[in-house]
């Protein structure tokens, strides 16, 4: 019988994918997730209407990635999905939570006036605001690792939050509300810009230092990201990425003070790439970080066959789509709702 498996590296493959929906996530519905979290402090409702529309078009098929992060790593890599949702299912079900809470009040908040229309702002907010953090405690719990023993989860149910958790929960509230502001630059004119423009100046300083705390943190809790990061020839490197990061942020100060639109948000992009790809070499090979390898955690070869095929079909689609919704509406947003 013939099997893909025999000709490609499946397992790898399906680690790419799965890494790719994930930033592809961060990316499109962090922008979202980052309006929400500026949303009350808008400066008034028509800048508010003005950035609802701006993500209208985009904000629920923004979390295809999601779903296929998720089920990939379900479908492909079982044994980490076994021991890593028992390890995350109380922030996994809160960031639900928070994503129900904010689409719903994205529906109701169109048709509402007045005080009911104030209380949709704040729900969306703070929605937002709950989903935001809970991925952020996510990322932090991942890695620190978690206890394995055999082949389930070995810990407690409150082993996730921790002072690091708290704080890479807080460093993504200040990321999506940074790019959720560089997108509002690109997306909108006048005051709602301006102000955005001001909100990306403050959070510039936050977002730097949170990656810089982080960046320190990691080696010091764990040995072997320190051997990774500081051994020789490693070093060098490994260092062209957070020179990138600093030369990406000194763009991205300059860009701000000179009235680009567009760059902002471009720059932002890469900023959080080059964290990304950082994250990545420091957990390779590990799904479930220093216990488990993603050849260890695969499915049957038969299995990942099958899903790659399913795959190749229907992911270029989704991309298509994405790609041409994007195109269809891009140019500025304005006040009035057409959702």
């Amino acid at each position: 019988m013939f099997n893909l498996g025999d000709i490609l590296d499946l397992p790898l493959i399906w680690y790419a994918l799965i890494a790719t929906a994930i930033f592809l996530y961060v990316l499109l519905d962090g922008f979202d997730l980052g309006i929400g979290i500026l949303f009350p402090f808008a400066p008034s409702d028509k800048c508010r209407d003005r950035m609802m529309s701006s993500i209208a078009p985009f904000w629920d098929g923004n979390e295809t990635w999601l779903v296929l992060g998720g089920g990939g790593l379900f479908a492909a890599f079982p044994l980490a999905y076994a021991i890593l949702m028992p390890a995350f299912y109380m922030p996994v079900i809160i960031m639900l939570l928070g994503l129900i809470l904010r689409g719903v009040s994205f529906e109701f908040r169109f048709k509402a006036q007045g005080r009911a229309k104030r209380l949709w702002d704040y729900t969306f907010h703070f929605g937002s605001l709950i989903a935001t953090f809970a991925q952020g405690a996510v990322l932090g719990g991942f890695v620190q690792g978690v206890a394995v023993s055999g082949r389930g989860y070995a810990g407690g149910s409150l082993d996730w939050l921790s002072a690091f958790s708290v704080m890479t929960g807080l460093a993504l509230v200040c990321g999506y509300a940074l790019i959720g502001a560089t997108w509002l630059i690109m997306k909108t004119e006048d005051v709602t810009q301006a102000w955005a423009r001001k909100c990306a100046g403050y959070l510039f300083g936050y977002v730097a230092f949170f990656m810089a705390l982080v960046s320190v943190s990691m080696p010091l809790m764990n040995a072997a990201i320190k051997s990774l990061w500081f051994s020789l020839p490693n070093f060098f490197y490994l260092m062209v990425m957070p020179l990138a990061c600093v030369v990406l942020f000194i763009v991205l100060w300059r860009d701000l003070h000179r009235g680009h639109e567009y760059r902002p948000f471009l720059v932002t992009i890469g900023v959080f790439l080059m964290n990304y790809i950082g994250l990545g070499v420091s957990m390779w090979p590990w799904l479930v970080p220093f216990q488990v390898s993603f050849r260890k955690a695969a499915a049957a070869p038969e299995s990942q066959s099958l899903l790659i095929v399913g795959t190749a079909v229907l992911l270029p689609i989704v991309l298509g789509y994405t790609a041409y919704s994007y195109y269809i509406f891009r140019g500025k947003s304005s006040h009035e709702a057409h959702y």
